[in-house]
């Protein structure tokens, strides 16, 4: 008789390649799946495509830049990446979106290496599938950016240096030299942050531990040789060939970015909280019993769980106290978690009083009332109305479900609705069964069902929107080679579907240091000096905001000729 299905997972025999395939596999199809059907999104996905883009073109790997001008706000590492997949699988979304889709997938093995060897093969499995099958970790793995390949680096990091301290002392070493490299690594992708973070984890690791006696443990010299093997060369280069860099990218770049609101992303110091909430989905609801139960446990399992409580608060409060925001930052604090809340899980999967009842109740109660709106959703009509009160993104949907070819119908809505109502129905069934298994498998199906459907709705229903990808594809039809290029502020995504450098017009954001960087007065101009450019016998083309529209005429004051629009961008030529 074949052994159960519980027998499978706790078997202490080696597994490991069944397991790592079997992850691959399946979660190899939901990163990569449709990756190359989407518009690349401008600014970030337009920016980290088309500085590799150039890089490629100019055969210079030291020195980004962005529009043709020195853009040093990133090191490396992505744009090198980016580039290998461009030079290997042509210049497109699918080459450019690859080098993140597959550090998200490397991260959702690691946690199950990390969760396996740390505590057992169980917990290991089941942190892989929450991770992976969390919609916000997927979502924003098939996008690029350079907090994804952050997280990858920084959970290996901090993964074999726990890993080292639970080790004997010959694989102690070698994990300990594998942090070293990999925070190298964290450095090339994001700066600084790839050893502070890491460095105020282990600080309070040790503090909190009372672990000090680890410090002598550390092979320190041939750690600090191999992290600057991998980081020094890079710095020294482009400061040798960039004097102005030094002082740009790490004062500027770190220092001002941490303490003040340069770059105009300052949000409330609760910010990551809901964000956590919403982007963990579906596993945020079992966050609480599994962060108390953590708590307690946190002396009892050789301090492992210690560690993997104090690697988000750490990350999560960092941010939170700086003025710069966003919703990536708090990428690197979904292995830890998952890892919390597999362990919960693990030790209850074949009890039959599992502590995850009021989570299950709420989370099902919520999937039930949101599916049920989101059915009906199109049948009120009330409901527009109150959306155009509520903003300019309630004032979008609700055009988008009242338009005169309305994009939001019963039939877009009836689908995940009913899925939505379906799944909640169904959790409590699995409640009343009072099956853990049966519990986290429904979460997961229900976790990578809606990973399938997002990047299908994002690429049916908003991508070209927030892309360039339409009005690039005009210029090529409408213009040649004599036609001036331009843009009202800058646009990355045109420089890569074009090829070509445009004119930055007003503000110049984040070309801005570039901007003064050599002699660029014909390729940024205020408003004024552009209109004398457009009044001219050139032919000139421009992207701008629909609302710009009513200022571009042409020279016998006739509105300008829109030549693309993709709902909120506007091509005009002159002519």
């Amino acid at each position: 008789m074949a052994p159960p299905l519980s027998a499978h997972h706790t078997t202490s025999d080696s597994h490991w390649i069944r397991d790592l395939l079997l992850l691959s596999v399946l979660f190899g199809f939901l990163f990569c799946y449709g990756l190359g059907h989407a518009p690349l999104i401008d600014p970030d996905e337009g920016r980290y495509a088309e500085i590799p883009r150039e890089m490629l073109e100019r055969g210079d790997l030291v020195t980004p830049t962005l529009n043709y001008v020195k853009y040093f706000e990133k090191p490396p590492l992505i744009y090198w990446l980016n580039a290998g997949s461009m030079k290997l699988l042509g210049h497109n979304e699918f080459a450019a979106r690859f080098p993140s889709a597959l550090a998200g997938l490397l991260t959702v093995l690691a946690t199950y290496i990390a969760g396996r060897r740390l505590m057992d093969r169980r917990t290991g499995m089941i942190a892989a599938f929450m991770l992976g099958s969390s919609a916000g970790f997927l979502f924003q793995s098939r996008i690029i950016l350079t907090d994804m390949l952050l997280t990858l680096c920084l959970s290996v990091a901090l993964f074999c240096f726990l890993l080292a301290t639970q080790s004997q002392e010959k694989r102690r070493r070698f994990f300990y030299r594998i942090f070293f490299i990999c925070c190298g690594l964290a450095v090339l992708t994001k700066g600084l942050i790839g050893i502070v973070l890491p460095a105020g984890i282990i600080f309070w690791y040790l503090l909190l531990g009372r672990r000090w006696h680890i410090l002598p443990e550390i092979p320190w010299l041939s750690g600090i040789f191999l992290f600057l093997l991998v980081t020094a060369p890079w710095f020294v280069l482009v400061s040798v060939q960039n004097p102005e860099f030094p002082h740009f990218f790490f004062i500027r770049e770190h220092f001002q970015r941490f303490t003040s609101t340069i770059h105009r992303r300052s949000q409330p110091v609760w910010f990551f909280l809901p964000i956590l909430l919403l982007t963990m989905l579906p596993w945020s609801f079992f966050l609480p019993g599994s962060l108390k139960k953590a708590w307690h446990d946190r002396h009892t399992t050789r301090e492992v769980t210690l560690f993997l409580l104090i690697w988000p608060l750490v990350i999560i409060l960092f941010f939170s106290l700086s003025s710069s925001k966003l919703i990536p930052y708090i990428l690197p604090v979904f292995p830890p978690l998952a890892l919390l809340i597999a362990h919960r899980a693990a030790n209850h999967w074949h009890s039959r009083r599992p502590d995850h009842g009021p989570a299950v109740i709420v989370l099902g109660s919520l999937l039930v009332v949101i599916g049920v709106a989101l059915t009906i959703m199109p049948m009120l009509d009330w409901l527009p109305p109150l959306l155009h009160k509520s903003g300019q993104l309630g004032r979008e949907l609700a055009v988008m479900l009242t338009g005169p070819t309305p994009a939001i119908t019963v039939r877009h809505t009836m689908v995940p609705g009913s899925i939505l109502t379906v799944f909640g129905i169904l959790l409590f069934f699995a409640l009343r069964t009072r099956s853990s298994a049966l519990v986290v498998s429904l979460l997961c199906c229900f976790g990578i069902l809606l990973d399938l459907l997002l990047p299908f709705a994002f690429a049916r229903y908003g991508a070209e929107r927030l892309s360039a990808r339409t009005l690039a594809t005009a210029v090529q039809k409408h213009t040649g080679p004599e036609t001036v290029l331009a843009q009202s502020g800058p646009r990355q995504g045109m420089n890569f579907y074009t090829g070509r450098r445009f004119v930055t017009v007003g503000d110049y954001d984040e070309l801005t240091f570039g901007s003064q960087q050599g002699d660029q007065r014909d390729w940024f101009m205020t408003n004024e000096q552009f209109n004398l450019l457009w009044s001219s016998n050139r032919h000139v083309v421009i992207v701008i905001p629909r609302h710009l529209q009513p200022g571009y005429q042409t020279v016998n004051n006739g509105q300008a000729t829109v030549l693309a629009d993709n709902g909120s961008l506007l091509l005009l030529s002159n002519r």
